[in-house]
């Protein structure tokens, strides 16, 4: 269950510090935060946090779309940026369903 739950620290503050890049100081410090719901010990909390972590999936593809079209545009390679983005977006992504196994709905009751 640690490996899980570092994870999705990892995960979060990768998007936080995607967000502090262009200096979104509120967001970002959001980011770092909503790990602390891991302390709800209430099922609500935990599929909020998922949904919260599938929503930064959404970020990750989002910003990969809009830098490609961008380097496409002027004719810059692309190629390496769709596989490091893809790559944090697919762990961002595996952290989210690593939260829907039976260990960690065991601990967050209904």
């Amino acid at each position: 269950m640690i490996v899980r739950i570092i994870l999705l620290i990892i995960a979060w503050i990768l998007l936080g510090a995607h967000f502090l890049r262009d200096w979104n100081l509120v967001v970002a410090l959001a980011c770092t935060l909503v790990p602390l719901l891991l302390f709800i010990k209430k099922r609500w909390g935990l599929i909020l946090l998922q949904i919260l972590t599938y929503a930064g999936v959404a970020v990750w593809l989002n910003t990969t779309y809009t830098i490609v079209q961008q380097r496409i545009s002027i004719g810059a390679p692309w190629g390496r940026l769709v596989a490091i983005l893809g790559g944090v977006a697919l762990f961002t992504a595996v952290a989210g369903l690593l939260l829907n196994s039976a260990v960690m709905k065991g601990k967050y009751p209904p």
